[in-house]
């Protein structure tokens, strides 16, 4: 392949598909619907996902067993290494300065720091969970690390356990 083929036949502008308007334009008379039957006819419609009276996909694929997806936490996690890079030092972070400055974009349940990256800076960090080796850097640079409230699921587990 050569870089000139890349966008070869890419329009952007592409004019529409004029039906209707005589023999010559490949359009015209049926305006390319056919001869009679409901694809022809206005107002057809086709169930989503019919497959001309195939089986369909979803009707194919095997469900059972139960998945999680829809009843877990979702969890943003963010690396110290971006704290380093965004934050001067003695800055607070919070979960709402992350989210004006854009660094967490998707909707979330909590927010965890982990510790990829290093940190010089003295921050005081606030977030619902933080791993093991992002809570000793934070310390060791001299900042704080405050656990923002909301009950995980590991720590419900937990206290049903103990009240068993």
């Amino acid at each position: 392949m050569n870089i000139d083929q890349v966008n070869r036949g890419v329009v952007t502008h592409k004019k529409r598909k004029r039906v209707g308007r005589g023999p010559g334009s490949g359009h015209g008379k049926t305006c390319g619907r056919g001869h009679k039957g409901a694809r022809s006819r206005s107002g057809w419609r086709e169930k989503a996902g019919f497959e001309g009276g195939q089986m369909p996909l979803i009707r194919r694929v095997p469900k059972r067993g139960f998945n999680n997806a829809r009843f877990a936490l979702r969890i943003a996690e963010i690396n110290l290494e971006v704290l380093e890079k965004a934050f001067a030092d003695g800055d607070e972070v919070t979960p709402e300065i992350l989210e004006q400055r854009g660094l967490v974009k998707r909707v979330y349940d909590e927010l965890k720091i982990l510790g990829n990256g290093e940190l010089t800076k003295k921050l005081s960090v606030s977030a619902h969970r933080f791993s093991r080796s992002a809570k000793e850097k934070i310390e060791k640079a001299g900042g704080k690390v405050i656990v923002l409230p909301g009950k995980t699921p590991v720590e419900e587990k937990k206290k049903a356990v103990k009240g068993a």
